[in-house]
């Protein structure tokens, strides 16, 4: 692993493809680490892609290894350590039959549940072994836990702080004797093992919490963070986000700056976090909307607008821990705050814009109804010729031919002159919006 790290630092190739912005903070960090051969425990909120990060490192180990065939830890042909493998090792010599295991067969991971078991982590007396005929002191009866296996691998232990006291004490000779004890049979194995840890600040000191002998065993602790700049969070939703329509940029900027501003609320319980997942589900529930209204009106491209913004708040409220002086204004918050998201956002792409040509029309005393049903092309029909419209488009980088473009611009140029009162806007108990002078 060392070794492939260090070739990728030289050829300048990508170490853990996927990962957004952690480049500056987090991956340095994680590589001194893994070049000491540290173990390590990732330290941050929920959703900031401590998973994902783990499994990318198994990306550094060699494609294919070569282990002695039918070995339950994958023995080293040349070095094994179990007692079956020694002794095939000594009976077989250079006729000892290997097999080839695959990086993706070398990693191992264990969501630290209350009901997690020594013996599910490092083995146990294996009861079919011992009804075969052998007696308990033979250690070829031992069955091995998932450590074991995952011998000249990578074992990662989410949420570690959940993990029973007296389970973590089992990991002790792991991370540092390199070692097993399995029950009373004298048995030393010497695993070559990388371990890697997970948890959350607030579990670290409350919930549950990790042994003070074990912490002192991880070489090393790293803290992660939320997306530090805009453009990140906007990488991280389109990288991770299945959007079933198409959702214009300014949009997902929308969702991406909600998020932001969720995150920084004083109305939200910051020890929790608000996870990443919180805005590419924003995003694929704005997608759907879109996707439900062409359906309906039999539209052939689905284009989100500004009308499927206000969907997300319910079905995200449920992501997110709001202070408890703020029980009942839950809804509330997050309209205010997706408000505020949509209005920097109008003043970021179109602050400078000459929208005269669509207040000419409510100068006339004229109104625009629209809503989340309402199709693009009724939408188009009932705005009317429009002066400008075409910069408009060009300044939100939209396809100036599609029938779907225009209406989400021109919808979120209406939303956007509402918000910062140039336009007054009635809302209907269905939903649907009239936009007047």
């Amino acid at each position: 692993m060392r070794n492939n790290l260090l070739h990728r630092l030289k050829s300048g190739e990508p170490r853990f493809p996927g990962i957004v912005g952690f480049d500056e903070t987090v991956l340095p960090h994680l590589e001194r680490a893994l070049l000491a051969g540290h173990d390590l425990v990732l330290l941050g909120e929920r959703g900031q892609g401590k998973t994902r990060l783990i499994r990318t490192i198994i990306g550094l180990l060699d494609e294919w290894t070569p282990f002695v065939e039918g070995c339950e830890i994958s023995d080293h042909p040349y070095e094994p350590v179990c007692v079956r493998c020694r002794r095939l090792a000594a009976e077989l010599g250079d006729d000892l039959k290997i097999a080839w295991r695959h990086r993706d067969e070398r990693y191992a991971e264990k969501l630290a549940t209350p009901d997690t078991s020594v013996g599910d982590l490092i083995g146990d007396v294996d009861p079919i072994k011992v009804a075969e005929g052998r007696t308990l002191g033979d250690p070829e009866t031992v069955h091995y836990g998932l450590v074991p296996r995952t011998n000249r691998g990578v074992f990662a232990i989410n949420e570690l702080p959940d993990l029973a006291e007296r389970i973590q004490v089992a990991l002790l000779n792991v991370l540092e004797e390199r070692d097993v004890q399995i029950r009373g049979y004298s048995l030393r194995l010497p695993l070559d093992v990388l371990l890697v840890a997970s948890a959350n600040p607030e579990d670290y000191t409350n919930r549950g919490r990790i042994i003070t002998p074990l912490k002192d065993r991880f070489g090393a602790e790293i803290r992660t963070h939320y997306p530090l700049e805009l453009e990140t969070e906007l990488e991280l939703i389109a990288q991770e986000a299945e959007l079933s329509a198409e959702v214009p940029r300014h949009l997902l900027e929308i969702v991406a700056r909600f998020t932001r501003l969720v995150r920084d609320s004083k109305a939200v319980d910051g020890r929790s976090g608000v996870s990443a997942r919180f805005a590419i589900a924003g995003a694929e529930t704005v997608a759907a909307g879109a996707l439900r209204r062409s359906a309906i009106n039999g539209e052939e491209q689905a284009v989100a607008r500004v009308c499927d913004l206000p969907a997300i708040v319910p079905s995200l409220m449920g992501k997110v821990e709001f202070e408890v002086s703020e029980e009942g204004r839950e809804q509330e918050v997050l309209e205010h705050l997706l408000r505020r998201a949509t209005a920097e956002t109008y003043r970021h792409a179109l602050g400078t814009a000459d929208l005269s040509g669509l207040l000419d029309k409510f100068d006339r005393g004229e109104s625009v109804d629209t809503g989340e049903l309402v199709s693009s092309a009724e939408l188009l029909q009932r705005v009317g010729q429009t002066r400008g419209l075409g910069k408009l488009m060009s300044l939100l980088e939209l396809d100036g031919d599609s029938p779907g473009h225009a209406a989400a611009a021109l919808e979120f140029a209406l939303e956007g002159l509402y918000l910062t009162r140039r336009l007054s806007k009635d809302v209907s108990d269905e939903g649907s919006s009239t936009y007047r002078m």
